[in-house]
């Protein structure tokens, strides 16, 4: 497990001693973001467990916290899920009496999702979370590079496919 104090990640030191990144298989970008996300995956997966959720029901929650109200569609895109996939979610949200579906009274076809008041009741337990998650992530990091980071996160997710190269 990784600690600012060690500098270790998993039991491998994230950065040698003169300061270059040791990245895994010859640097692939894709491979390297993938193990570091699976472990966020599971940072965030213990963290939430204790509310009884899963990470991909979390996000949803803090998604509606954000907009409560989203079409189901729009819900999906904002937390990275096709809408294909996302009624198994939106269902065992709505078991768990945590969120509504409603009809959009301007277009029929379209489905709302809303918090309900169990939902609200989680409010502060998922934003405390999510703080300190966040900061046991960003304590990882030197600040500058911390800032750098978010800003590559950015671009990444403004990323589509079949985007015109540079």
């Amino acid at each position: 497990m990784y600690t600012p104090a060690n500098g270790v990640a998993n039991g491998t030191k994230s950065r040698s001693m003169n300061g270059k990144t040791n990245l895994r298989f010859n640097g692939s970008l894709w491979c390297n973001l993938d193990i570091a996300l699976r472990n966020i995956d599971q940072l965030y997966s213990q963290s939430v467990e204790t509310l009884g959720l899963t990470v991909i029901e979390w996000y949803i929650l803090r998604a509606l916290y954000e907009q409560d109200g989203q079409h189901a569609s729009e819900l999906a895109r904002a937390v990275g899920r096709a809408a294909t996939s996302f009624t198994p979610i939106l269902d065992k949200l709505q078991h768990k009496d945590l969120i509504q579906r409603r009809p959009d009274p301007a277009d029929r076809r379209a489905v709302r999702i809303y918090l309900t008041d169990k939902a609200q009741e989680y409010r502060d337990r998922v934003k405390e979370t999510s703080e300190q998650i966040e900061r046991t992530i960003s304590d990882m990091i030197a600040k500058n590079d911390y800032t750098t980071f978010q800003l590559v996160l950015a671009q990444l997710q403004e990323m589509s496919p079949g985007a015109p190269e540079r």
